[in-house]
């Protein structure tokens, strides 16, 4: 390879600086006056616009509502409960939040889900569930409030 045959990785041209006299002095081709021929311009849109970008026919939707649940797993809840050494025991909020599985102030929605066995006499009051945790808290003499 020679000297001639090397190439440039970067391009020759830098970029055109208006503005300074010559065939794009002056107004550098904005025009003359107002906001939009002013260097820093931001423009916001019109009232009118963001109006019209809101969606009318969806109706309104509540954010808290929309969160998803929290899920709690019925074999978390299970082990929990034999580390404190108890049976047929009601388990809401506080007491998931007591055995640590959800954290103290929570107030979104919660729902237990998964598989494994739970103990005897289980009674969840206040949550939701999956049909198989219902299923199989029943078939444990347990129940759902």
């Amino acid at each position: 390879m020679l000297i001639h045959e090397l190439e440039s990785n970067s391009a020759n041209k830098t970029a055109r600086r208006v503005g300074r006299g010559g065939k794009r002095g002056t107004t550098c081709g904005r025009g003359t006056k107002g906001q939009k021929s002013r260097s820093g311009r931001k423009l916001r849109p019109a009232v009118r616009d963001l109006i019209l970008r809101i969606p009318k026919h969806r109706g309104f939707r509540n954010k808290r509502k929309s969160v998803p649940a929290r899920t709690v797993s019925l074999v978390a809840i299970a082990s929990a409960i034999r580390r404190q050494g108890g049976g047929g025991v009601e388990i809401d909020r506080s007491a998931l939040a007591a055995y640590g599985l959800l954290p103290p102030n929570y107030r979104g929605p919660v729902k237990v889900i998964g598989n494994g066995h739970p103990p005897t006499g289980l009674k969840l009051k206040g949550l939701a569930v999956s049909q198989e945790v219902r299923r199989r808290i029943t078939a444990a003499k347990g129940k759902v409030l």
